[in-house]
């Protein structure tokens, strides 16, 4: 039976450990020269909505590396952008290729696609998820600090998808989230309201960032505009002035806390040139690992 990567209610722990050990061998396989293309002669659609750079290329690179074939699919070259409804496309890509990534606007075109196909559909990125961006970052918590259990994570800015992805993360795996947002600008209400009741180490909102922030081992941060929200770009600015990762709110945290950012950064304005260079950052470690965990996860559903 076919599985499909949507968001993280389906995994158990064992999946998690599953795609992270995965990843450390071939991330260590790449690094050492020895090849590895478990996945010759599979390919790979990608379908693009929006817009991407990390996306992309890891996905792209991911699967050459493993000795397949990944097709991108722009919704403005294909028909489903010219109105072909999804059951068709997914029914039809089916038996062309062995898998699809999708990175989307709505949550439910992934899980239309996914009802219609009969191969592996993965969530490259969703308005309201964003599951292989947080994989990839637990494991790069993992791989510097050893562990993700126990720590605290303080997500400071929008509650958009990253930390929607970060609350379900916490409600499957034992780590503190402690989350900073104006009021208006809340992580989605129904994955937050499914989350608290199965997190084992607690999941908070806070409005002021120095509360959040304390005595947390990772600050991570995001765009306080999304892809499509920016008309929205001016109101955020003044809403979101305070939100921002910089020496002093660094300070709240544990002496060597580390810094995460999902990228792109917009210097400035969410974090600060000063901390996103500044030797506690481990932004280009994690975009890096985007890589190798996808690889993973391609690797298993393929």
């Amino acid at each position: 039976m076919k599985k499909d990567l949507l968001n993280f209610h389906d995994l158990t722990a064992d999946d998690f450990a599953l795609i992270w050990e995965k990843a450390a061998k071939l991330k260590k396989d790449l690094k050492e020269g020895r090849p590895h293309a478990s996945l010759r002669g599979k390919t790979l659609g990608m379908i693009f909505d929006k817009s991407s750079t990390r996306t992309r290329i890891s996905f792209e690179v991911g699967m050459y590396q493993l000795g397949g074939i990944a097709l991108f699919l722009s919704s403005r070259d294909t028909q489903i952008g010219r109105g072909e409804i999804i059951a068709d496309t997914a029914r039809m890509a089916s038996v062309y290729l062995n898998g699809i990534m999708i990175r989307t606007f709505a949550q439910e075109a992934v899980e239309e696609f996914a009802r219609f196909a009969t191969i592996p559909v993965i969530n490259g990125l969703t308005d309201l998820l964003h599951p292989c961006q947080i994989l990839s970052d637990l494991f790069t918590i993992k791989e510097k600090k050893g562990s993700y259990e126990g720590i605290k994570v303080a997500y400071i800015g929008d509650g958009n998808n990253v930390a929607n992805s970060w609350i379900e993360a916490a409600a499957k795996l034992p780590f503190e989230l402690a989350i900073a947002c104006p009021e208006g600008y809340d992580p989605n209400a129904d994955v937050m309201a499914k989350a608290v009741k199965e997190s084992k180490e607690g999941i908070k909102i806070y409005r002021e960032p120095s509360a959040a922030a304390k005595k947390a081992d990772v600050l991570y941060t995001d765009v306080w505009a999304s892809m499509g929200q920016e008309a929205e770009n001016e109101v955020r600015k003044k809403v979101f002035k305070n939100y921002q990762i910089n020496a002093s709110l660094l300070k709240e945290a544990k002496k060597g806390a580390m810094v995460m950012h999902c990228l792109p950064a917009h210097r400035g304005e969410e974090i600060t040139a000063e901390v996103l260079e500044g030797p506690q950052s481990i932004v280009i470690d994690q975009a890096e690992n985007r890589l190798h965990v996808q690889k993973a996860i391609l690797e298993i559903l393929l």
